[in-house]
């Protein structure tokens, strides 16, 4: 089995945190986002993963630092790394042909800006699974039509009349990936592109055409980093279920006066000094708090945080913070007194 990973966005929504670390390698519950999301697809397929491929963008940007990060990982989960570059943002589809040496045999295509709660469980009739999740408004969303057996016969993007309230998630699974990209190369061939981009829709339109059969799968939870807002919000959500999978998330924390009320994550080498944190609050390793009350947010590492109350806050890696506010969103080495 593979996972194929397309990564190449710079996540500009989630700027400034994403200034200068790519979205999919934001933390969330204390792990990379793009880590905890493969790990999580590889503990739930019923086969080992023997690759892992990475479409990165620009290597000025997506460079050495995160090609490593991406090799620990895989090598964590015993699988080959392969870094694939898309030089241009041509699309969905243009990011999976970039990849095109490693499409081949079953294959799960997962985009690196999501996390799921789910059963994977593969349907050995399919030829391919498109995980979908039950929403409230579907006019927002590309949403899946199903005919009479249940299996998909159309995929439609943000319909204006309702269709279907099972929205995609990004994560699909492909008996034989190689069906998708003789598909796309046909799209690429054709230059079939929407607003210049080649989807991984009109791929699998063509596989459906001829007469593959696409079955949804639904997951549990579904949860977007799309921009800050819902970064925390997703933050809080998998708090509460690593919590309740009994996963350890308390780190060695150096405690003087202070209070930790989970769920949090808390990394090695944390000093609190007067400090309450939680509950769902994420602090990274080698951070230090002084006088301070940090709820739900998210601080990344080596940052010092004095005389601070933080609600609904999320700040970079080596930041120093002292002051009143609550609400903040802040970047990677920024000081504020």
């Amino acid at each position: 089995m593979k996972i194929i990973v397309p990564m190449a966005g710079r996540g500009s929504r989630l700027r400034p945190h994403t200034l200068s670390v790519p979205k999919p390698l934001v933390p969330v519950a204390g792990m990379p986002i793009v880590h905890r999301l493969v790990r999580d697809i590889a503990r739930l397929l019923p086969d080992a993963v023997t690759e892992i491929a990475f479409i990165l963008g620009d290597p000025a940007f997506f460079g050495a630092d995160v090609v490593a990060s991406l090799t620990e990982l895989s090598e964590s989960l015993g699988a080959k790394t392969s870094i694939y570059r898309q030089d241009e943002p041509l699309g969905t589809g243009h990011a999976l042909m970039c990849a095109a040496p490693s499409l081949s045999g079953p294959a799960v295509v997962a985009y690196a800006d999501t996390l799921i709660r789910a059963d994977l469980t593969l349907d050995p009739e399919a030829d391919s699974v498109i995980w979908v999740k039950k929403v409230d408004n579907p006019e927002q969303f590309g949403v899946v039509q199903l005919d009479e057996t249940g299996a998909i016969d159309a995929l439609i993007e943000k319909p204006k009349e309702f269709v279907s309230d099972l929205a995609v998630i990004g994560i699909y699974y492909f008996k034989n990936i190689e069906l998708l990209k003789d598909a796309l190369q046909g799209v690429l061939d054709e230059k079939l592109t929407h607003g210049g981009e080649y989807q991984i829709n009109d791929g699998i339109l063509r596989m459906m055409r001829s007469g593959k059969r696409f079955v949804p799968g639904e997951v549990l939870a579904w949860m977007d980093c799309g921009n800050a807002k819902v970064t925390l919000q997703t933050n809080k959500k998998m708090l509460d279920f690593l919590a309740s999978e009994d996963e350890d998330l308390i780190g060695s924390v150096t405690l003087e006066n202070s209070t930790i009320i989970p769920p949090c994550f808390i990394g090695n080498g944390v000093t609190l000094t007067n400090s309450t944190v939680g509950p769902h609050a994420s602090i990274g390793a080698g951070t230090t708090l002084i006088n301070s009350v940090v709820k739900n947010s998210i601080i990344q590492t080596q940052c010092t945080i004095k005389d601070a109350t933080l609600n609904d806050a999320m700040i970079g890696n080596h930041v120093h913070y002292n002051g009143s506010f609550t609400h903040v969103s802040i970047g990677d080495y920024s000081v504020l007194e």
